[in-house]
C-alpha cells in the first residue's frame, strides 16, 4: 500500500519526463502498480481510513507521482452523494484525447496535487469536454466522453504522463483572471 512518503514530490525528475507507453499484457509489475494506485485513492477517499493512514484524499494517481515512468493512472471521481456510486473508477494506460470543446473549464478554487505539497492558487484552464481513448487493464480499447470535474481529473493525470503539472497552467501574472468564456465549476 502506498503512504504519503511514497508519493513522489515535486522537484523529481520523473515528474517531468515523458512516460513510456504501458505494454500488454500487464506484467505482474503493472497489475501490481495499478492495484496499489488504486488502492491509495479507495483509502485516501474513506475518511476513517484516511485518518488511519495520514493520507492526503486524492481522485487521481499516476504512476509518474509514484517515480515510474509509465502511461498510466488510475482515477476515481466520487459522486455527488456518500452513497452514489463513483463517477469514474478505473484505471486507464496510453490515454490520448481526441477531442474537446472550445469551450475551456476551471474548478472555481483551483487544483490541487499529491506530488506538489505547497498550494500554487489559480485559476487552471482546461477544456470544458473531452473524448478520450484509452486502455484498460485487460488491454481493451475504451473511448469515454468527459464533462466538468471529471474531464478535468482526467486532463490533470494525463498531463502528468507528459510531464506537465496543473501549475504549469496558471496565468503568472493574475493567477485568478476570469475569462468570460470559460466554465467555472464547484
Amino acid at each position: 500500500m502506498y503512504l504519503m512518503n511514497d508519493i513522489t514530490r515535486d522537484g523529481n525528475p520523473v515528474l517531468r519526463q515523458e512516460a513510456a507507453d504501458v505494454t500488454f499484457p500487464l506484467s505482474a509489475e503493472d497489475q501490481k502498480l495499478a492495484a496499489d494506485m488504486m488502492e491509495y485513492l479507495v483509502i485516501s477517499q474513506d475518511e476513517k481510513e484516511n485518518e488511519k493512514y495520514k493520507l492526503r484524499p486524492g481522485v487521481g494517481l499516476a504512476a509518474p507521482q509514484v517515480g515510474v515512468s509509465k502511461r498510466m493512472a488510475a482515477i476515481l471521481v466520487p459522486g455527488e452523494y456518500e452513497d452514489d456510486e463513483p463517477l469514474f473508477k478505473g484505471v486507464i494506460s496510453n490515454p490520448v484525447i481526441i477531442s474537446h470543446s472550445v469551450q475551456d473549464g476551471a474548478l472555481d478554487m483551483g487544483e490541487g496535487c499529491l506530488s506538489v505539497d505547497e498550494d500554487v492558487p489559480g485559476f487552471v484552464p482546461r477544456h470544458d469536454r473531452i473524448t478520450v481513448r484509452y486502455q484498460n487493464l485487460a488491454g481493451e480499447t475504451v473511448k469515454i466522453r468527459l464533462k466538468d470535474y471529471p474531464a478535468i481529473v482526467f486532463q490533470h493525470e494525463i498531463d502528468h504522463l507528459h510531464g506537465v503539472l496543473y501549475y504549469d497552467h496558471i496565468n503568472k501574472t493574475n493567477p485568478w483572471d476570469e475569462n468570460p468564456d470559460t466554465k467555472y465549476i464547484k
